[in-house]
């Protein structure tokens, strides 16, 4: 969740009539302003299913093909934009407290599927079912409990796709512990050796468990995640350049742009100066269910085009050449 100075965030989540720890409502619901002028951050849990139509949804400047049976694993923190949507969705949200003392793994649920068969019908049915209890029972500790059960085997259903991975490897948890650690560490620290204390290990081990898992230095890593940080606030906010520079830890704005041009491609000025335009021509064609991973949290990098892989990590393929609605250099 962002901050809320004197230019907050558009933020979805939290605009829903229905406040509760657990809320169903339609996807128009979700525009920060009317046609999804820009990006919106995200503030809650959310699931998206696509049940009419076809269109493209835009996570953190990826474009991901929905139709009828798509589901979308969206975090607290990316950015969503669905530009002249011409497809509906039902949304379900969440707070975390809704899963306390349930046994849910959310970091297993993909962040792009395409429903097929059986499990189309069981999620379908579900999500339908968990949309009506909550407008019928809004309120009631008995309510609560029903709803917060359906969520939870809502998910639990999700993850069981998930079962029939092969076994993991020494890095992937390497890799996983050094990405949680960066989640909260990156606004306040770009070192390696700093995470490597944290972690109890050394820059070497990190650096081999992030290229075994994404292809990528850990030095890298990071960078592309404050990247992505500072992608996320010019694209959805009005604050300042200077200032978001410097809530990431930049104490220069010419140090902030040019670590913004080498890791993005352009300047943050010009990267803000598109975000009003939708990305076009770039499609991420996710993987077949059985093989997608996920995002792990959501870490696509800005600006990149192909499918996310290596755990969701985008490769790098260049730079845009547009801001927010680049297509990348070849």
């Amino acid at each position: 969740m962002v901050s809320t100075d004197s230019s907050p965030a558009p933020s979805i989540g939290t605009a829903s009539p229905v406040t509760d720890e657990i809320a169903t409502f339609a996807l128009a619901d979700l525009a920060g302003a009317p046609g999804w002028r820009r990006p919106v951050i995200v503030e809650r849990e959310l699931l998206i299913l696509t049940t009419r139509g076809h269109g493209d949804a835009e996570l953190d400047f990826h474009l991901l093909p929905c139709r009828p049976g798509t589901l979308l694993r969206v975090r607290p923190g990316q950015v969503l934009r669905c530009a002249g949507p011409q497809f509906d969705a039902t949304v379900v949200a969440w707070d975390p407290e809704a899963l306390r003392d349930f046994d849910v793994d959310l970091t297993t649920t993909a962040t792009w599927r395409q429903l097929a068969g059986e499990d189309e019908d069981a999620v379908i049915s579900e999500v339908s079912q968990l949309a009506v209890d909550c407008r019928r029972h809004p309120d009631g500790p008995t309510a609560r409990a029903l709803l917060r059960h359906q969520l939870a085997v809502l998910l639990l259903r999700l993850a069981v796709a998930h079962d029939d991975r092969s076994p993991s490897r020494p890095e992937d948890e390497t890799f996983h512990r050094f990405r949680r650690e960066v989640e909260h560490g990156y606004p306040h620290t770009r070192r390696v050796e700093d995470y490597a204390a944290e972690l109890g290990c050394s820059v070497r081990t990190l650096t081999r468990a992030c290229l075994a898992v994404t292809g990528r230095s850990a030095k890298q890593v990071i960078d592309e995640r404050v990247a992505l940080q500072a992608s996320r606030l010019l694209a959805a906010t009005d604050q300042p350049i200077a200032q978001i520079g410097r809530r990431l830890g930049f104490s220069e704005p010419t140090n902030f742009g040019r670590f913004f041009s080498r890791e993005v491609g352009v300047s943050p000025g010009a990267f803000r100066a598109a975000r009003d335009q939708p990305v076009a021509g770039r499609v991420v064609r996710p993987r077949p269910p059985a093989e997608s991973t996920g995002v792990n949290g959501g870490w696509f990098r800005p600006g990149t085009s192909g499918e996310p892989a290596n755990g969701g990590y985008a490769t790098r393929s260049g730079p845009p050449t547009g801001g927010p609605g680049g297509t990348g250099r070849a």
